[in-house]
């Protein structure tokens, strides 16, 4: 039988952890996960099972007649919980009466007076003064409390949807509000007045209102609080005083203030001179970034972050000489540039203490992927998972000391304190103080509160917020979307329709809050930039994110001429969603196996990080390897000496849990593990073994290879399993078998299955990181692929010759070879294909993609054309790890126009999104070219001594030769971007080597076509030297007597690599792209057909003589 703990939330208090730590038996938690993470830390070590059932789903049936539990541990609800109940008690409370009654055991914990009552007729008495007070509490007139919310946004909009739950509450009256509080009903309405001072005092008056929360932090700094406190001594204003404030309003005071509370912030100075700013930014190191502030309010755009020591400088005159943030600018700050993931983290204070809420992480940018520019920002969300329980306690202690030593100075901090917080390696790291709820964290920490609102104002306004249990929704998380008008944060259309908000409101989990809008003849119009806040909450922070989203499905924003006109960014929380998988390790000896972990990690093949290393052994090298990967590593060694396992075992999952680990990988750990520890971790914990498990299952190292030798076995392997009570009895995630090889040791067999270890590790965690199984999750997005379809059926179509239309969504591509000319029997159909090479490297790292199609094309239908044949169709395959339409588009319209140069039609094609095989931004090509030629023109036909060849010059490096190239440009020390030195002085390395190769299908045909040529050769991979004999004859020889002149690319080529002429000539085409064979007596002909007809300037290079069909070069390059 086991103990059950009931109603607690996310609510851990120490009285109660206390009791449960020393109970005899297995502990149950209803409808809270946070006891399991509270018994795992010191000093309590006690291991529980990790559950989260809903009170409802308690035996109340089984309950009253016969108790299924040993005792019962339960929290009384507050006043305001009871009420919200609807009914007398709640199923909790009602199944703790029974039980009482039934004779079981049940621990009543008061959390306002936190005290454990377990004497049956306390616990009964606890329930009936509960029942007397709220029978009190509702025909009492206190409960019928007018609030007043200053402030028009979306922050305003939610407070008052908050503080309306409340049964305490009457009225909240919005001042001014906006067109969502105008229309939101019940107890929500709006004060048609602004929000000063005198306006504000004039309305408390008038409404008779108990308390006023401020939500701008404008009125707070222009002393709002102070106002109220000396004209309406009766109204509790929620918010710091104008005093207080000044944690905001100068941060030049806040940053003097951290150091010296010992707060951890970016070292700093302070500046009220534009000289002295200037001195101190002169001397700084070239490589120091640093950020630049304007110390007063400067509407959330006073703090500059420049990249170099001239926009230092430049960002310093514009705050301080060019007084571009006002008066906000007397004082800069100059504070050390930090790095690492930021988290908004609120806190209620009561001027003496403070407690945090859930860390929330908002979106500033723009546009997706961090793009744009600022904004007030674009969607957040709550709980941040980036924000561990340990820095959630840190930052906490951060906020209290800050209440503290406020009260200390003579200026109570009342109201909430906005930390924003830089996660450092080192730790949270404060970068500033707001005085009030952020926009728009308050619309996804709100929805998670269970607290009364009203109720926990009340208690910071009368300095008793320790006595109020504030507790947000365990398990949940909360995403907001923000839908602005298009063009927002710059120039934006104003007084558009909206709609769909009706039906946004009807998808369960969403709540709509509104900002920028206000009601026009019964109608909700857009009055500003930021528009609204959907707001999506649900049980895990992927299913708030796909909530919150299919809330924004419904709404748009339309002009007088029904044109769409809202804007909101699409990845909102999805860096969250996808967060690294992160990894415990528990090993004993050298951690050989996480080397190959390590290193797919640092990579990027792992979508994971490792956050804690923890041996039984104090010089266990596999310690070392943690202590390798950074101060962010917890790397501990934990001494078994005096602790049972149970006990042990307790001890490393509190290090484990503290640092965020979500699974746990045993590497080499000579520990047998306890029941608690396999089911705290269970389905979350793996192990590998050194053999093919089932088999030689429970024996350990070199024992187990021995066995394997010893039974004859002609395989051996390892297996990452499951970790489970039973050795070596978990479920199989990987098996990764090797050979037994005659001669084998049990020392041979055994590094050599050492070595698949990691490998296997690797595919284990590959597997755990997987958290479903749709397309879209496995990396392959199928509407961007329609969407690329869309986009190039225009380029496709361009190419259209007689024998196909280039339609494309078909299955297969048809040709009619009679359309185009080809009909008949003896037509041969000819075949070539080709990709670019690394040529891709050098545009997908300049971002030029439009060329590389073109010479996609050419490769294919240059080789085609030696044939004697006419390219007809094209087809291209475009593979990558993850598909960018307008990249992919680029590509696709540089093919189209390399076929439309070849005169062959685009009629299809493939795009693989494969990212288990490629990173994301990288792709590769592949080309098919079919053409046609009447059998009697294959060529080469008539080949022989005293042919004569004629060169056609290409247009640059064309395909091939560029892992040469990028070694030599690296040996160099040019990059992408630089002029190249090769060139014309304007042209970048990129754009001259991204140069598309030349298509020579129209001037070569032009000379199939009068039949004067005999055979041909396209100069690619391997040069002159290793294409030209590929159209030779036995018996003859091509002796080259000219070379035209290398060209600036080719010659620096030279000199950069050393190569001697033989080798450039086998490497490079070195300016000669395509090189024709014909009769002697056709020579000047054939020159002019390319001249006037093709072109092509052509130019003789030598002749065929009789020989064993080599190719030798009797001039040099110069």
């Amino acid at each position: 039988m086991a103990y059950s703990v009931i109603g607690f939330g996310s609510r851990t208090p120490s009285k109660v952890l206390d009791a449960l730590a020393s109970v005899d038996g297995e502990i149950q938690p209803y409808g809270s996960i946070s006891f399991a993470h509270a018994l795992s830390l010191p000093p309590y070590r006690r291991l529980i099972a990790n559950s989260n059932k809903p009170c409802d789903a308690l035996p109340v049936s089984q309950g009253a007649a016969n108790p299924s539990f040993k005792g019962i541990y339960y929290c009384l609800p507050t006043i305001n919980d009871w009420m919200k109940s609807g009914t007398s008690g709640s199923v909790g409370g009602s199944y703790c009466r029974s039980a009482v009654l039934q004779g079981v055991p049940v621990t009543v914990y008061d959390p306002l007076l936190d005290t454990l009552l377990t004497e049956p007729s306390d616990v009964m008495m606890a329930f009936s003064k509960l029942d007397m007070s709220v029978a009190n509490q509702l025909s009492s007139t206190g409960k019928h409390a007018t609030v007043i919310v200053v402030g028009g946004g979306g922050r305003e909009h939610a407070l008052a949807v908050a503080l309306a739950k409340s049964p305490q509450v009457a009225k909240v009256i919005c001042a001014p509000g906006n067109g969502g509080t105008a229309v939101e009903g019940g107890k929500i309405s709006n004060a048609s007045c602004g929000q000063s001072n005198d306006e504000i005092v004039e309305l408390a008056k008038s409404a008779k209102a108990d308390m006023v929360v401020v939500g701008p932090e404008q009125p707070l700094v222009d002393g709002i609080v102070d106002e109220l406190k000396l004209k309406c001594p009766g109204v509790r204003a929620f918010g710091p005083t104008k005093a207080a404030s000044i944690l905001e309003s100068s941060k030049a005071f806040s940053k003097d203030f951290f150091k010296e509370c010992g707060i951890r912030t970016a070292t700093y100075e302070n500046f009220t001179s534009l000289e002295s700013a200037l001195d101190y930014v002169s001397k700084l190191p070239e490589n120091k970034r640093v950020v630049v502030k304007a110390s007063g309010l400067a509407a959330g755009k006073g703090v500059l972050i420049p990249e170099t020591k001239e926009d230092t400088i430049k960002a310093v005159k514009e705050i301080m000489g060019d007084k571009t943030f006002g008066s906000a600018g007397d004082t800069c700050v100059i504070e050390e540039f930090m790095t690492g993931p930021e988290a908004s983290c609120l806190a209620f204070c009561d001027g003496t203490t403070a407690k945090l809420m859930p860390a929330a992480q908002d979106h500033k940018r723009a546009l997706d992927n961090d793009k744009g520019l600022n904004t007030g920002g674009m969607g957040a969300y709550a709980p941040a998972p980036v924000v561990t329980k340990d820095w959630q306690d840190e930052i906490e202690e951060m906020c209290i000391k800050t209440v503290q030593k406020m009260a200390e100075r003579g200026t109570p901090y009342v109201g909430v304190l906005y930390a924003g917080i830089m996660l450092t390696p080192d730790g949270p790291s404060m970068l500033e103080y707001n005085c009030r709820f952020g926009d728009p964290e308050t619309e996804v920490v709100l929805p998670l509160l269970e607290t009364d609102l009203y109720e926990t104002f009340v208690a910071c306004c009368d300095g008793n917020l320790k006595d109020v249990d504030v507790r947000f929704k365990d398990g949940y998380s909360a995403c907001t979307v923000i839908c602005a008008a298009l063009g927002y944060p710059e120039k934006y259309p104003k007084g558009l329709a909206i709609s769909g908000l009706a039906d946004a409101a009807g998808v369960e989990g969403v709540k709509v809050y509104h900002a920028g809008t206000k009601v026009v003849d019964g109608s909700t119009k857009t009055s500003g930039g930021r528009v609204l806040a959907v707001t999506g909450m649900s049980r895990g922070l992927k299913n708030a994110i796909k909530t919150a989203y299919s809330g924004v499905s419904k709404i748009n924003f339309t002009n007088d001429a029904g044109e769409g006109m809202m804007h909101h960014r699409t990845d909102i929380a999805n860096r969250a969603a996808n967060a690294k998988l992160r990894i415990g390790v528990l090993g004993s000896t050298r951690g050989t196996a996480l080397i190959p972990v390590i290193e797919a990690i640092k990579e990027g093949r792992l979508n994971a990080e490792i956050v804690a290393v923890v041996s039984n052994r104090s010089k266990a090298p596999i310690l070392d390897k943690g202590r390798a990967l950074g101060p962010t590593v917890v790397s501990k060694f934990v001494s078994c000496k005096g602790l049972d396992r149970s006990q042990y075992d307790s001890e490393v999952t509190s290090i484990l849990v503290a640092a965020g680990a979500e699974v746990v990988l045993c590497v080499g750990f000579m520990r047998i593990l306890s029941k608690e520890f396999c089911d705290f971790w269970s389905g979350a914990a793996i192990n590998v073994h050194p053999s093919l498990l089932p088999l030689h299952a429970g024996m350990m190292d070199l024992a187990v290879h021995q066995d394997v030798l010893d039974s004859n076995e002609k395989e051996s392997g390892c297996t990452v399993h499951y970790v489970e009570e039973e050795v070596d009895s978990g479920a199989t995630l990987v098996q990764k078998r090797c050979p037994v090889e005659a001669g084998d040791t049990a020392e041979t067999l055994k590094a050599r299955v050492q070595k698949l270890e990691g490998e296997a590790f690797c595919e284990a965690i590959e597997k755990l990181t997987k958290k479903s199984i749709s397309y879209a999750d496995a990396g392959v997005d199928i509407v961007a692929g329609a969407e690329l379809v869309e986009q190039i059926k225009a380029d496709c179509k361009s190419t259209r010759r007689p024998g196909c239309d280039a339609s494309l969504g078909g299955f297969g591509s048809l040709f009619d070879l009679g359309a185009a000319g080809y009909g008949g029997d003896d037509v041969v159909i000819v075949g070539a294909t080709d990709g670019v090479g690394t040529k891709l490297i050098i545009a997908q790292g300049a971002g030029i993609h439009q060329h590389v199609g073109v010479d996609l094309v050419a490769m294919c239908v240059n080789d085609l054309v030696v044939t004697g044949a006419e390219p007809l169709f094209f087809l291209d395959y475009y593979a990558t790890g993850r598909l960018d339409v307008a990249e992919a588009a680029a590509v696709v319209s540089g093919i189209a126009e390399g076929c439309r140069q070849a005169g062959c039609v685009l009629s299809g094609g493939e795009t693989a999104e494969m990212p288990s095989m490629y990173s994301p931004g990288d792709y590769d090509l592949g080309g098919f070219a079919v053409g046609a030629v009447r059998r009697g023109d294959i060529l080469p036909a008539n080949v022989g001594a005293g042919n004569v060849l004629i060169g056609i010059k290409s247009s640059g490096i064309h395909s091939n030769g560029f892992s040469l190239v990028r070694k030599l440009l690296k040996k160099e020390g040019l990059e992408w971007g630089d002029v190249a030195p090769w060139g014309n002085g304007v042209e970048t390395v990129a754009e001259n080597l991204l140069t598309p190769t030349k298509i020579y299908v129209k001037a070569v045909m032009s000379i199939i076509k009068r039949r004067l040529m005999n055979g041909s050769a396209h100069i690619t991979g391997g040069g002159l030297l290793e294409n030209l004999n590929r159209s030779l004859t036995p018996g003859t020889d091509a002796v080259v007597t000219y070379h035209p002149p290398l060209t600036p690319t080719f010659k620096w080529m030279q000199q950069a690599s050393g190569l001697d002429d033989g080798e450039m000539l086998k490497t490079f085409n070195n300016g000669v792209g395509f090189i024709l064979i014909v009769d002697e007596g056709k020579v000047e002909e054939c020159l002019k057909v390319l001249r006037e007809e093709g072109g092509e300037e052509g130019f003789v290079m030598g002749k065929l003589v009789e020989g064993t069909g080599e190719v030798r070069v009797e001039c040099e390059l110069n």
